[in-house]
């Protein structure tokens, strides 16, 4: 089994943008348990970053190629033209396409992971303005108890004289 991950984010700490990794034994690390399961991981920040991509010679230079949104149209028509399996899928995208309700379904889809991204966001930006204003909190404790005075306070944390003063 082959699973293959288009990933658009870092992810591991490599310069390579294609990762492949097998399941190995923890203790004896030449003990692999199958060499028909590989997992796969193609790092498009990294593809991206490249100075030469090959789809001349590198059917997985053509793929990405293909796969990846940012590409020209032009050169997508040109590797679609190189490939006879980019041509099918391309093909069979253009099919799935063309059928109102899987597009739909696609839509959807898209819509439920940018609402996904988004949402995810904004937890974590409301998190951090929350670990900051709670550390801010703790600061205005710490210096109110050293004796500092609540505008030196205020300055410090950006806390409300009203809210030190009732710390």
């Amino acid at each position: 089994m082959i699973t293959i991950n288009i990933i658009g984010f870092e992810f591991l700490a490599t310069e390579d943008f294609h990762t492949v990794f097998h399941l190995r034994e923890d203790k004896e690390k030449d003990l692999v348990l199958t060499e028909v399961l590989e997992i796969h991981f193609l790092n498009m920040v990294k593809w991206r970053k490249l100075d030469r991509k090959d789809i001349a010679n590198e059917p997985l230079h053509r793929w990405l190629t293909w796969f990846d949104e940012n590409s020209p149209p032009e050169l997508v028509a040109e590797v679609v033209k190189m490939d006879t399996a980019i041509k099918l899928a391309e093909e069979k995208q253009v099919h799935v396409l063309s059928d109102e309700a899987a597009e739909r379904a696609y839509e959807m889809r898209q819509r439920a992971i940018w609402d996904w991204n988004t949402t995810e966001k904004l937890a974590r930006m409301e998190g951090r303005a929350e670990g900051i204003a709670q550390t801010n909190l703790e600061i205005a404790r710490k210096m109110k108890n050293a004796g500092k005075s609540f505008n030196e306070i205020a300055e410090f944390t950006g806390l409300s004289l009203e809210l030190i003063e009732n710390l």
